[in-house]
């Protein structure tokens, strides 16, 4: 069990550096900007989001690349917690069902379905706050490697 937490709690630690932008490339902390985490375990993660105004199209909708880039951050954050190994992902989908407007309230989804080894499939939910409609659906099957995070850190500092 300690081991569990100690990979959710690394995932949430990677997250927050994310949101914070002391990792990444910024645009991932301007696309997650609001992010609130309400449920964290071993590959489960919920997440409520107001989408800000930083991420719209031409017609006040969600950008469906801000979108995606969401979905590709929330799933590996979600395998992490699940492997606590360095994962790198292979393959990735989404299927938009619906729009959504800026400021409108989602809740997020992300859920470890499979473990093949290696090879781990996460799925990302993105669902209207309050009726529950789908407004899209991430696919994501990460590769992950047999070191830690802590190994690569070190090898790096050598």
């Amino acid at each position: 069990m300690e081991m569990e937490n100690d990979s959710v709690q690394k995932s949430l630690v990677w997250l927050h550096a994310v949101l914070q932008s002391k990792i990444g490339h910024g645009l991932e902390a301007t696309v997650l900007q609001g992010l609130q985490i309400t449920h964290a375990e071993k590959g489960l993660m919920r997440f409520d989001f107001v989408i800000p105004n930083v991420v719209s199209d031409v017609d006040g909708n969600w950008h469906v690349g801000a979108l995606a880039t969401m979905l590709d951050l929330i799933g590996p954050v979600t395998t992490f917690s699940f492997v606590n190994r360095v994962i790198s992902t292979v393959d990735f989908n989404v299927s938009y069902y619906s729009t959504a407007k800026i400021q409108e309230n989602v809740e997020i989804e992300s859920k470890v379905i499979a473990n093949r080894g290696n090879l781990i499939h996460v799925v990302v939910e993105v669902r209207r706050k309050g009726n529950g409609e789908v407004i899209a659906v991430g696919k994501l099957w990460m590769a992950s490697d047999k070191r830690t995070v802590a190994e690569v850190s070190n090898a790096r500092q050598l």
